[in-house]
């Protein structure tokens, strides 16, 4: 039997050695993972210098060979947090970042300001349903959609925005019915967005999340997003709200994209790491 202090720090210095970003992080996860147990009680049995569990030792040599070769850490424990959720994740989907959180924090901010009691809201190319989920989990007596168009992902939206009452669409979010237009309080996007030359550095991003959930297609990635831009307009009611992410150099071209489509007060906003991180407008009083 192994003390399981020694097994995390054999795990964390061979995840560091594959040049893993956070091997603490990710190692105390996958322990959590093959254990059953949550982080707290991880320091506990450690600090106790607990013997490692024998039974689980096969199932976590396993996953931490997988991590060295750079298999997303939330294709391994199935799941990926997002503000106050857990959200089941996998191969073909896209996995939800830390900073499509403060996306989401942009469209509450606007629900909250405007009073609305029953807001109506969608999330367009949802991916894992991150974005409609929390929406509906935060935001009381609201009415959200969520539309996919991937076959491989729809099966993530479906079992994370469901689970929150949201009206899961599996179709194309730039073609939707026109009994939706001018419905909508808040449309908010995360939308492939990548410029083809712009291959992603991060091995887990370029070999795992699917290129349809990254590329946006057109020269300058934006071909997609003008599409969704597009249909936003076509959704909101008039003085809705759209927020829509991009990568920090589409600032300026995110910016010119809403003006052109209609949207007014068109404003540029920052995540937590200072990086330019989505656009949002308003749907003019017509």
């Amino acid at each position: 039997m192994e003390e399981l202090s020694v097994v995390r720090r054999q795990a964390i210095a061979a995840l560091a050695d594959a040049g893993v970003p956070s091997p603490g992080v990710d190692v105390d996860l996958l322990l959590c993972h093959v254990l059953g147990i949550n982080r707290s009680e991880l320091k506990l049995r450690e600090l106790r210098g607990e013997e490692f569990e024998t039974g689980a030792r096969e199932e976590f040599t396993e996953l931490v060979a997988a991590r060295r070769t750079r298999v997303p850490l939330q294709h391994l424990t199935g799941v990926a947090h997002f503000r106050y959720l857990e959200l089941k994740v996998g191969p073909g989907v896209f996995t939800p970042r830390p900073e499509t959180e403060s996306v989401v924090q942009l469209g509450l901010d606007f629900v909250a300001q405007q009073g609305l009691r029953t807001p109506q809201c969608i999330d367009l190319c949802s991916g894992s349903g991150a974005i409609a989920a929390a929406l509906a989990s935060e935001i009381p007596g609201s009415k959200v959609w969520a539309v996919e168009l991937s076959d491989d992902a729809i099966q993530y939206t479906r079992a994370n925005a469901q689970a929150h009452q949201v009206t899961v669409l599996h179709q194309d979010a730039t073609k939707l019915p026109i009994q939706l237009e001018g419905t909508m309080d808040l449309v908010v996007s995360n939308p492939p967005y990548i410029p083809p030359n712009a291959i992603p550095r991060e091995v887990e991003v370029r070999d795992y999340d699917p290129e349809m959930a990254l590329y946006g297609l057109g020269q300058d990635g934006l071909q997609i997003p003008r599409a969704i831009t597009e249909q936003a307009m076509k959704l909101l009611r008039p003085g809705g709200f759209f927020v829509m992410e991009h990568a920090e150099v589409q600032k300026d071209a995110a910016a010119a994209m809403l003006s052109d489509a209609g949207f007014v007060e068109v404003t540029g906003h920052e995540d937590l790491t200072g990086r330019a991180r989505a656009t949002c407008g308003y749907a003019p009083h017509r």
